[in-house]
C-alpha cells in the first residue's frame, strides 16, 4: 500500500474517534513529522508516515528524538496494522 493511501486512512480513523490529523508543514524545518494528531482530552501526538518498510530519514529520526525528549509521543506508521495499533492505543486512554 502506498504512503498516501495509508495517510488518508490514518486521517479517516483519527476523525472517526473524534480527533483531527492535520498535515504539518513547517517552512525552514525539514524533517518534521507529517501529521499532528489532535485528540479529545487535550492530547497531541506526532506521526511520521512512511511507505511500507521505509525507515525514517536522519532528520526525521532527529525530530523524533527531540519530540520524545520533550515528553511528547511520536509514532512512525508504515502499515495498516500500525494504524490499527495506533488507534487502539490512543482510543484506550
Amino acid at each position: 500500500m502506498r504512503e498516501s493511501m495509508l495517510e488518508r486512512r490514518l486521517v479517516r480513523e483519527v476523525e472517526r474517534i473524534g480527533g483531527l490529523a492535520p498535515k504539518w508543514v513547517s517552512p525552514g524545518n525539514r524533517g518534521v513529522p507529517d501529521r499532528i494528531v489532535i485528540l479529545p482530552g487535550g492530547r497531541t501526538v506526532y506521526v511520521e508516515m512512511k511507505a511500507p518498510g521505509k525507515p525514517l530519514e536522519p532528520l526525521q529520526a532527529k525530530w523524533a528524538r527531540t519530540i520524545r525528549k520533550m515528553g511528547h509521543r511520536h509514532y512512525k506508521i508504515d502499515t495498516e496494522e500500525d494504524i490499527d495499533r495506533f488507534i487502539a492505543e490512543v482510543n484506550s486512554e
